[in-house]
């Protein structure tokens, strides 16, 4: 049985071809095997519980309104909380959803390798465990993984870097800084080793010089994904590596960070490199539209809600739910089945397209 590590470079070659805007969840009906069976079927106003981590990113706030619309709509009492408070807060969050009688809880971890007693007593108490956007390690008990290819996110972001930076400058080479997400957060380092399958063999060949030399994902996390803790990081690098040395661009797993990225390069008195985002937040969208900020990623967090809220019905009528990979989602016990939806990347140039069906996104790129 392959490592997350290893499994998850095997999920760029096994993931479905990103075409455009599709989602990975439009028109799939293989359910594959997955080791799982679906549950007999519960009543259909039973509790759902949803566990979110911090509001960190403007994503998580609306998957909060999304899941409390949607599963009321379809009949559920949805419980749907943030643990604001940390770990210790999430894990408390989950025992009173399992006291509560939920019927499935949804999981977006904080940190997934520590919930393993409390997705045990969901699991004992009959619910099923969806992890939601974030894998749930180390534990067998979990019956569903719902999220975007993040290992595909990572190579978008990679290849985007090497593209924005030859837009500006035909000819390498390229100086360039990495940066990572929350080392707590298991999607962090499958962003970057997406990335760094993209990067790395330029790296290699003298195309792109990490000045500051910091190029292990040790080095270039950012605890809680906190833009502070960004900036300050990007100081640090502009006065240690910058001073008299211009910067062609910089890997950001996310707009909250590549925000502060800029802002500290405009400190320094710097030109802005490329920047990489995701999340597609608003005041990145509008940085992108401005030509400062270079990328983001689409993760329509509406397909997601909606392809999460989907598996709920699907268990309530005692179906089994769509997924569309039962081989590469290795949680270190056990294969975790898994429907991945398609990310999608954006720039200036595809911003209207790609934002098209937004509501509100598709406002700031007229």
């Amino acid at each position: 049985m392959r490592t997350l590590t290893k499994m998850m470079a095997v999920s760029a070659v096994t993931a479905l071809a990103l075409t455009g805007c599709g989602r990975a969840d439009e028109g799939s009906t293989d359910t594959g095997s997955g080791g799982e069976s679906a549950a007999a079927g519960f009543p259909a106003d039973s509790t759902i519980g949803v566990s979110l981590p911090q509001k960190t990113s403007e994503n998580w706030v609306l998957a909060e309104q999304l899941f409390k619309d949607g599963l009321s709509e379809a009949g559920f009492k949805a419980d749907v909380q943030f643990a604001n408070g940390g770990v210790g807060e999430q894990q408390n969050q989950l025992q009173s959803m399992v006291t509560k009688g939920a019927k499935v809880v949804v999981v977006g971890a904080i940190d997934g390798s520590q919930l393993g007693t409390q997705l045990k007593a969901a699991k004992d108490s009959g619910a099923t465990v969806i992890a939601y956007d974030r894998l749930l390690l180390n534990t067998d008990a979990v019956d569903y993984y719902v999220a975007y290819d993040n290992f595909k996110v990572g190579e978008l972001q990679g290849q985007a870097l090497l593209d924005g930076m030859k837009a500006k400058k035909p000819n390498g080479p390229y100086n360039i800084e990495l940066f990572a997400g929350s080392p707590d957060d298991a999607n962090a380092k499958v962003f970057f080793d997406g990335a760094m399958k993209v990067l790395q063999p330029k790296i290699d060949d003298g195309t792109l010089k990490v000045v500051s030399g910091q190029t292990q994902f040790t080095q270039a996390v950012t605890q809680g994904w906190k833009a502070e803790n960004a900036q300050k990081r990007m100081d640090t690098l502009m006065s240690g590596s910058y001073s008299s040395t211009p910067i062609d661009g910089v890997l950001s797993p996310n707009d909250t960070l590549a925000r502060a990225i800029m802002t500290s390069v405009k400190a320094a008195g710097k030109p802005l490199p490329v920047v990489t985002g995701q999340d597609s937040e608003v005041e990145s969208v509008k940085s992108i539209m401005a030509g400062e900020q270079y990328s983001t990623i689409n993760k329509d967090t509406r397909n997601l809600v909606k392809a999460t809220i989907d598996m709920v019905k699907a268990l309530q009528k005692g179906e089994k739910p769509t997924v569309n990979d039962t081989e590469q989602y290795d949680n270190g016990v056990k294969v975790v089945p898994a429907n991945l939806l398609e990310p999608v990347i954006v720039t200036k140039e595809n911003a209207k397209e790609a934002y098209a069906n937004d509501p509100t996104l598709s406002k700031l790129t007229q």
